[in-house]
């Protein structure tokens, strides 16, 4: 539509502006167009199904299969990157070495010693290593108690750590089922019964779990910032949310039947008991959000106190003293509280700046908010413009963009103060709302002063900033 439209032909600066904001109108009337069409659509399939007829059938066109497989979804994150290949043969650890000699009866008299030639030859041997342990045992008359040499550690009963490790890889690694499992055992030569390998397999899981958490308190304390992220995922059939959080040196999962701000919070805090603290952080994020009548606003103005309380008591005095609250406004108190909890614990990594999409169950869980780049660029993917005009505008912005992601990108493998003052002001003009496409102006600015998007790079980190540390 208007594909020849140019606007800086027309000379009149009024002219000029006003067919700027009809061509805006169009966007919008097409847009409300489109978003009534739908609307209509799915009233005519509920109308046609209360009817015992059918709906319009939902049929998708074929998906062209990618000759590689990425799971990423923006185009712009598979450029071609400057790689170097290193040696395989430079990380090869060495077990043994065997020198190999010319036979002598086979060379002529003349024959010269010219040194040696190195040839690295990979291979596997699969064995057994049983050990027969002679335990020292003692016994003292005196106290009536003997005294026995303990086992390596790792050793625990008939089977020492290597076949569990085995057993572990290949179930959870390799998708190898447990006859299969019996089967390479008995085949190496070890003498072992189904129900040990399913006992290894799903009932001694305390120290893995235990491990774990380890892993996952290290990961958490380890940067000053965390990413995060859910998506949905399948669980007895049923429908459940993949947690992940992550830095560049750990991510972790955790399946949880929602994605709620309280469960995040939960994810956070590593499966911690739930605590809750009234104080006037947590006032200030509920007068933010939500308007309180005086009569409950006094009261929990009453409550205010540097004091953590178990799930159970805050849940027992809210309902005591608040029965006819209203359910939006009790969950918003009790995620309010839980917060401002987990900001004031001491003893337990604290996440401090947190790197999500915009998700609002996200919000307030860390003091410092970022949104992750790629996140925000599917924002802008979503616009639909009919007019040619503002078709372009959105091209030439996304370039800018990705361009800019690239910029970040090289910066932070080598910052200097220089180039982070350059990269600041291009973020400036970057997203400045004067493109002339009002929605796309809309996105950038969000109409929300408290949204406003801040330069940031590196560990100065401000609450509502994008970032170049991208899923």
């Amino acid at each position: 539509m208007f594909d020849d439209l140019d606007l800086t032909s027309i000379r009149d600066e009024n002219t000029r502006e006003l067919v700027g904001r009809l061509l805006n109108l169009v966007e919008k009337l097409t847009a409300d167009l489109r978003d009534a069409q739908a609307e209509i659509q799915r009233l005519r399939d509920e109308n046609n199904r209360l009817k015992g007829e059918q709906g319009k059938p939902k049929i998708k066109g074929n998906t062209p299969k990618p000759a590689v497989e990425d799971h990423s979804s923006e185009k712009e994150r598979r450029k071609p990157r400057q790689r170097h290949k290193s040696s395989k043969k430079a990380d090869i650890h060495i077990d043994r070495e065997q020198k190999l000699e010319v036979d002598k009866a086979l060379l002529p008299e003349d024959a010269e010693f010219k040194g040696w030639e190195d040839v690295v030859v990979q291979d596997i041997r699969l064995g057994t290593d049983n050990v027969l342990f002679h335990k020292e045992r003692y016994y003292s008359r005196s106290r009536r108690q003997s005294y026995q040499a303990e086992l390596p550690r790792g050793y625990n009963g008939q089977y020492g750590p290597g076949i569990q490790a085995v057993v572990l890889t290949f179930y959870y690694g390799m998708q190898a089922s447990e006859p299969k499992i019996l089967e390479f055992l008995e085949n190496v030569g070890i003498r072992i019964s189904k129900g040990e390998i399913s006992h290894w397999l799903i009932q001694a899981r305390e120290r893995f779990h235990e491990e774990k958490d380890a892993v996952y308190e290290a990961g958490l304390v380890s940067s000053p910032y965390q990413q995060t992220d859910d998506t949905l995922t399948r669980v007895d059939g049923q429908n459940q949310h993949c947690h992940v959080v992550c830095n560049p040196v750990y991510t972790a999962y955790h399946t949880r039947p929602s994605k709620e701000r309280l469960t995040v919070l939960d994810v956070l805090r590593n499966g911690r008991q739930r605590m809750f603290r009234l104080n006037e952080e947590a006032l200030g994020y509920l007068e933010s959000q939500l308007k309180w009548s005086k009569a409950v606003w006094g009261t929990l103005q009453s409550w205010v106190a540097e004091q953590d309380l178990d799930e159970p008591t805050f849940l027992k005095r809210l309902d005591a003293a608040l029965p006819g609250l209203g359910k939006q406004h009790r969950k918003l108190l009790i995620d309010a509280a839980a917060v401002a909890a987990y900001h004031a614990e001491t003893g337990s990594p604290v996440v401090q700046a947190l790197i999500c999409d915009d998700a609002p169950q996200f919000n307030w869980l860390a003091r410092r908010m970022m949104q992750c780049w790629v996140h925000e660029g599917r924002h802008y993917k979503k616009l639909s413009p009919v007019v040619a005009l503002h078709r372009a505008q959105l091209d030439r912005f996304l370039k800018r963009f990705w361009e800019y992601y690239d910029q970040l990108l090289v910066y932070r493998q080598a910052p200097t103060a220089q180039e982070r003052q350059r990269l600041q002001t291009e973020f400036d003009r970057l997203f400045a709302p004067n493109t002339g496409y009002q929605e796309l102006d809309k996105r950038i600015t969000k109409q929300d002063p408290s949204q406003k998007r801040e330069f940031v790079v590196g560990a100065e980190i401000s609450r509502t900033s994008l970032t170049q540390q991208c899923g």
